[in-house]
């Protein structure tokens, strides 16, 4: 009985890894989308979150299914705990990701993105999926020690979210108001998304060691 248990524990543990791996590349494919104006790439990275919103449906019945049937205690309860609270991060950036993948959607056949803030935002892409794969290597090994560092990529990703900000309100450049809500809510889906790469990091550690930091 026990060994079925923990086969499904880990069975939770790899549902993890999975989201994390479909999150990570529907950001870089509506990070596509939204700077080629790619409307096929753009409804398929929509579509596709309902893949990720299944995985966490699933994960979640799972999870509340060994809580009831098997009153787990200790690390076994802190796991199956941990795990819904990852879950809820991870199906928030497939969300993200999603949102972005609509506003490339919206602007088609025109880019969404003034061109001088391209390689900005392209930037902000390429850190967002570097943060899915970092995230998805820690929850795999269990690592601590990544998981402490993960912040300082999310400081990068706000720092760029600032001179996004600024760039948009230099006085020298006159974005329609369309144009400025559009890239001001780009600019903040891409944030949002570092920061829940970095609550599952923070989960990761509290999973593993028991501190909250």
């Amino acid at each position: 009985m026990r060994d079925v248990y923990h086969e499904e524990l880990d069975s939770i543990g790899r549902t993890l890894i999975e989201m994390t791996g479909l999150v990570g590349a529907a950001m870089g494919r509506a990070t596509a989308a939204l700077l080629e104006a790619d409307l096929q790439v753009a409804e398929s990275v929509i579509s596709a979150d309902d893949a990720v919103d299944a995985l966490q449906s699933e994960l979640d019945s799972r999870a509340l299914d060994l809580l009831a049937r098997q009153q787990p205690v200790a690390g076994d309860l802190r796991t199956i705990i941990t795990s819904l609270r990852m879950s809820a991060d991870l199906e928030r950036m497939g969300d993200l990701a999603r949102h972005i993948a609509k506003v490339a959607r919206l602007r088609y056949p025109e880019i969404a993105v003034p061109e001088e803030l391209r390689p900005m935002i392209q930037e902000m892409g390429r850190i967002a999926g570097e943060l899915a794969q970092k995230t998805a290597e820690i929850i795999d090994g269990r690592d601590v020690d990544a998981a402490r560092e993960l912040p300082e990529d999310d400081d990068e990703m706000d720092e760029l979210h600032r001179a996004l900000f600024r760039a948009l309100l230099d006085k020298k450049t006159d974005y329609s108001v369309e144009t400025a809500i559009d890239v001001t809510l780009i600019g903040r889906y891409y944030e949002r998304f570092a920061d829940h790469s970095v609550s599952v990091a923070r989960r990761l550690i509290f999973l593993v060691t028991g501190e909250h930091h």
